[in-house]
This record gives structure tokens, sequence and C-alpha cells, in this order.
């Protein structure tokens, strides 16, 4: 799948999230763009899992089983690791704001109105080991310009 395609197909969930939650959309496009090459990853295809939500204890849903990159004493390191495994994208974006709501970790992430408001928020509460990441989500939203859906919500 293209990024444009991508998009394209994210694009209502991701409204309907900003609208129910007040998650920009914005953040939600470009999380699920860096998070799953553009929809190509294996998690994704295997797993419906958009934003490398790992099944942590709390999690009661299928897994999937897959190796992933962390950034371990500023090195890059190859660990196993279960994610949790969704019948439907859909599925995978609810679960994600629940995600969200139930970790107190992300309570500042609520106070945020942007989409760089929330990937700064997000990466300070240590959602992804990657130094970078509130770098790579915002530049992911302005390579697109996907701010222009944090208001009206228009088509890509």
């Amino acid at each position: 799948m293209n990024p444009q395609a991508f998009l394209d197909a994210l694009l209502p969930g991701a409204l309907a999230v900003q609208a129910k939650y007040g998650i920009p959309a914005s953040f939600t496009l470009a999380q699920a763009a860096l998070e799953s090459t553009w929809g190509s990853s294996q998690l994704v295809q295997q797993a419906h899992n958009l934003f490398s939500v790992k099944a942590d204890p709390s999690w009661k849903g299928p897994t999937y089983n897959l190796g992933t990159g962390e950034f371990l004493n500023g090195k890059e390191v190859f660990v196993p690791a279960s994610w949790r495994k969704y019948a439907t994208w859909e599925e995978c974006m609810e679960d994600h704001v629940q995600f969200f709501k139930k970790n107190r970790r992300y309570a500042a992430c609520w106070q945020q109105t942007t989409g760089e408001g929330w990937a700064t928020a997000v990466a300070a509460a240590g959602y992804a080991t990657d130094p970078n990441y509130a770098k790579k989500l915002i530049a992911v939203m302005n390579g697109r310009n996907l701010q222009r859906f944090d208001t009206k919500g228009t088509t890509v």
C-alpha cells in the first residue's frame, strides 16, 4: 500500500477518533504511518496492529509474537516481543484510544490540542524507546501536511 492509499484508508477512523475523543487526526495518522511503515509492516499485515502496542499483562485479547528493535543504553538492539492482535484496523484504533486513557503515564497527552503537542507528550511519556520519536512523528505530520485534518476534517 502506498502512503496516499494508507492515509485514505485511515482518515475516516482518525477523524472519528478526533471527534469522539479529541485526539488530533494528524497525530493518529502520523503515528500509524510511522509505526506501521505506511501499512506495510508484518505487524499490521498479520495482527492489524497499527500503533505497535505491546501485549502487556493487562491485555486479555489475542497476541502476535514478533521481534522488534528497541533502543537500550543508546544502542538499538533486537528483542522478542508480544503484540496486541486485532481483527480490524478500527478495533485497533479504538483500543489505541483506550490504551492512552487507561495508562496514567499518558495523562499529560490529554491536555494537548495539536498533533505536535500529542507527539511530544507521548514521546515524553515513554511510548517508544527511540530518542527521536517525537521528531519523527512531527516530520511525518509536516511532510504530509496532516495538520489540515485537525479542524474540519477534509479528504486526503
